[in-house]
């Protein structure tokens, strides 16, 4: 489910996006944020007035959410995928070994395994680097990307993972129940 701040801060993005492009979307614009009346709602949300009209305001930095945003993508990442430097499955690995289980001469399978979408990790993005000298005679390697694309890109990365959570979730459910199902049964005929 999508936080309200982040629906409040999409939308916000969207509308700034069909703003800007009127000219260059990358281009740096003044934002007039000054506000009478002033009152704070919370760490990053005030109300007060601009040009007449009562509002609500929510200024944040964009180094810091971009800094969330990009945690949260691969936070999700994981959870979905697993990480393997960690060792953790994540859904996918948990249903790869539900699927293992079910198809095991122990539970009546035939030992070959049910065919598992390959991994498709959304992040793995190759960083193109200029590799030169910068101004201090250092051997450096630069990357870099406009804000307002990464900010999208990353917030696309988000809606594909949540996709795939659900459906992996869904898809463990199903194949723990039919699991479950198999045991029972193995021990129901055991016990007979």
């Amino acid at each position: 489910m999508l936080s309200l701040s982040f629906k409040f801060f999409m939308a916000a993005l969207t509308l700034g996006l069909f703003a800007a492009c009127k000219s260059n979307p990358h281009k740096a614009e003044k934002i007039e944020t000054e506000l009478s009346k002033e009152q704070a709602l919370n760490g990053q949300e005030k109300i007060g007035i601009k040009d007449g009209n009562m509002i609500v305001q929510k200024k944040v930095q964009m180094n810091e959410e971009l800094r969330r945003l990009q945690y949260e993508v691969y936070e999700l990442e994981d959870r979905v995928y697993g990480n393997r430097k960690y060792g953790s499955k994540g859904l996918y690995g948990a249903l790869k070994s539900c699927r293992e289980q079910i198809v095991s001469k122990k539970f009546g399978g035939d030992g070959k395994l049910i065919w598992t979408e390959p991994v498709d990790r959304v992040t793995d993005k190759e960083d193109e680097f200029n590799i030169g000298i910068d101004e201090k005679d250092k051997i450096v390697a630069v990357s870099e990307e406009f804000l307002k694309d990464r900010i999208g890109r990353f917030a696309k990365y988000k809606q594909t993972l949540l996709k795939r959570q659900d459906e992996y979730e869904e898809k463990l459910e199903i194949c723990d129940a039919d699991l479950k199902a198999k045991k029972e049964s193995q021990s129901s005929a055991a016990n007979n």
